[in-house]
């Protein structure tokens, strides 16, 4: 791999892309559990998932830079813009021509879905710009949050379905409230480590607005409510194998301590990356879980 390409594969953050194909596999598991899975549709929802976080990504690093958050300062691992490694008007230009990408790729999805999708496209690569952009960044405002769980759970996970089997189903907004908590979780990692630089930048996460305290308590309820979600399909018709993602509970409590104890940047760094790990194991287990119970 060129030096080039390496940069702008770093810049795309490969560890959270977690977040755009966990709930793709989930609400594709849904619809398959239904004997409704169709692997195209599927995959042009994970291409169009995939696009809006690189996206996502790429107008956080041209942002956070913009906006004075991203400094030498900053302990985590390097942006793009920041660093020098890539100018902002050429950052800027990639984030639009990638979200153009990802408006073209939901296209092709609205002929199965319906208008309703456009929509929820439009919506989605708005807000891609809106977490760090614009006249009220959702990041800069506490909103992040809930970006994530909203986009990256619920409406991830029930888009994939609807388009698959034609229908919202109850159950694919409690997998997608799921998959939306524990993607938060990513975020909450990432902004109890860069707290401090977050405070002097003006970047009023939740992090900052409460304190690393309230984000440990947000981040075991948030694993807690998770591993419910699973309890909740049984409840409601699933059959047992839903419960699989139950056996991460002990791993959910370790990543909880984790956090609580964590103050070297280096350990924040990797529990980040295991808070990813975590979220996939979950949605492999949830998926898995489902297709045994059919």
């Amino acid at each position: 791999m060129n030096a080039s390409l390496r940069i702008w594969v770093e810049a795309a953050r490969p560890k959270t892309l977690v977040a755009a194909f966990v709930p793709v596999m989930v609400g594709t598991a849904l619809a398959a559990s239904a004997g409704l899975g169709d692997y195209a549709k599927a995959g042009i929802c994970l291409a169009f998932a995939l696009l809006v976080q690189v996206g996502t990504n790429f107008a956080n690093d041209y942002f956070d830079f913009v906006q004075g958050a991203d400094t030498a300062a900053r302990t985590g691992p390097r942006r793009a813009v920041a660093a020098g490694l890539i100018s902002p008007g050429r950052m800027l230009a990639v984030t639009n021509a990638v979200l153009g990408v990802a408006f073209l790729v939901g296209l092709l999805l609205v002929r199965e879905g319906g208008w309703v999708l456009l929509a929820v496209g439009v919506v989605s690569i708005v807000c891609a710009i809106a977490y760090t952009g614009g006249p009220f960044p959702l990041g800069y405002n506490g909103l992040g949050d809930l970006f994530v769980f909203v986009f990256f759970g619920l409406v991830a996970v029930g888009a994939t379905c609807f388009v698959q089997t034609h229908r919202l189903a109850p159950d694919a907004l409690v997998a997608g409230a799921g998959i939306g908590l524990l993607a938060a979780n990513i975020l909450v990692a990432n902004n109890y480590r860069d707290a401090e630089t977050d405070a002097r930048a003006g970047k009023r996460t939740l992090v900052v607005r409460f304190g690393r305290r309230f984000a440990v308590w947000q981040y075991a309820l948030s694993h807690t409510l998770a591993l419910a979600c699973p309890v909740l399909l049984l409840v409601t018709g699933h059959h047992w194998p839903v419960l699989f993602p139950l056996v991460l509970a002990p791993l959910a409590a370790r990543l909880t301590r984790r956090l609580s104890r964590s103050r070297d940047p280096a350990e924040q760094v990797a529990l980040l990356g295991a808070t990813a790990g975590y979220l996939a194991a979950y949605g492999v287990l949830l998926s898995a879980g489902l297709l045994f119970a059919r």
